[in-house]
């Protein structure tokens, strides 16, 4: 359900890409430092966006570091971290172990089954360190879980309850600042679950699949209607984004929301239509060549 949180690198500067790498490279050692290389394959760009947010909310003390790794053996490069890359290393585990799960009740994937397996040490020490907040976002998706499992269509029922898990995510802290990032959250999770439900309808509807849009998939007017639904959820997300006091590495938060998460929904509303005026020329030529 994740990868939709990303930058759209043709419109940042190079070293405004570089910084935000180094906070990604930052995501992956804590994710080494806490879990090892099982918890290293769960590295999320998402999760990147949230490490940057909390970091420039928050200001903690960063680490600057070179170092050489796997995916650059040869020469070093910046990493940046902070209290919050091992925050976000730990919601990376809980949300690949839950995806895992997820996965293999509803597909029955093998893969997802040993996938489980192998994080159920890291997920055990998460929600050992978090509690409440843990119990609180399996609680909501086990419930989203169970409204898929019963074909529930109401769009703002499923949605939100994703935006519920975003925003539980997104608040770090009980403070002054909890209630503008649980909003954030909740609208970003909101967009996130829709855009999933986007991108995978045509397959969903082969697989006979479930899918929140599905009965609004045949609408002709399915385009447009998605494409505002999910222009207003952005539209608040960001205006929740503009009440936080932000300056460091504003812009590349601002590249993230105002365009990056728009990067998917082009490439694949573009496949669709070039699809679907495939079919329409190809409809067209069967008729033109039927005789008279």
């Amino acid at each position: 359900m994740f990868g939709y949180v990303i930058v759209n690198k043709g419109e940042m500067k190079f070293r405004e890409f570089d910084v935000y790498h180094s906070w990604y490279c930052g995501l992956c050692q804590a994710l080494k430092y806490r879990y090892g290389r099982v918890g290293q394959f769960t590295l999320s760009y998402d999760m990147t966006f949230l490490v940057m947010l909390l970091g420039s909310l928050y200001e903690p003390k960063t680490s600057t570091l070179q170092v050489k790794c796997l995916a650059h053996p040869f020469e070093k490069h910046t990493v940046r971290s902070n209290e919050f890359s091992f925050y976000g290393a730990d919601m990376n585990v809980l949300f690949s172990y839950y995806k895992c799960r997820d996965d293999w009740q509803d597909e029955h994937k093998v893969t997802r089954l040993a996938g489980g397996k192998l994080l159920k040490k890291a997920y055990r020490r998460v929600c050992a360190r978090y509690g409440e907040k843990a119990r609180r976002i399996d609680s909501l998706l086990r419930e989203l879980s169970g409204e898929e499992r019963r074909q529930n269509y109401d769009i703002d029922r499923m949605a939100g309850l994703f935006g519920e898990i975003m925003g539980e995510m997104m608040a770090v802290r009980a403070d002054e600042w909890q209630e503008n990032l649980r909003a954030m959250g909740n609208h970003l999770g909101k967009f996130i679950y829709l855009m999933d439900a986007y991108e995978d309808i045509e397959e969903d509807i082969r697989k006979r699949s479930y899918n929140p849009l599905l009965k609004k998939y045949n609408n002709p007017d399915f385009e447009e209607e998605i494409k505002t639904i999910l222009t207003m959820i952005m539209a608040d997300c960001c205006k929740e984004f503009e009440k936080l006091p932000l300056i460091e590495n504003v812009e590349i938060l601002r590249n993230i929301l105002y365009s990056g998460i728009w990067y998917k929904y082009g490439l694949v509303r573009q496949k669709r239509e070039e699809k679907q005026t495939k079919e329409a020329e190809s409809r067209q030529g069967v008729e033109n060549a039927r005789p008279i």
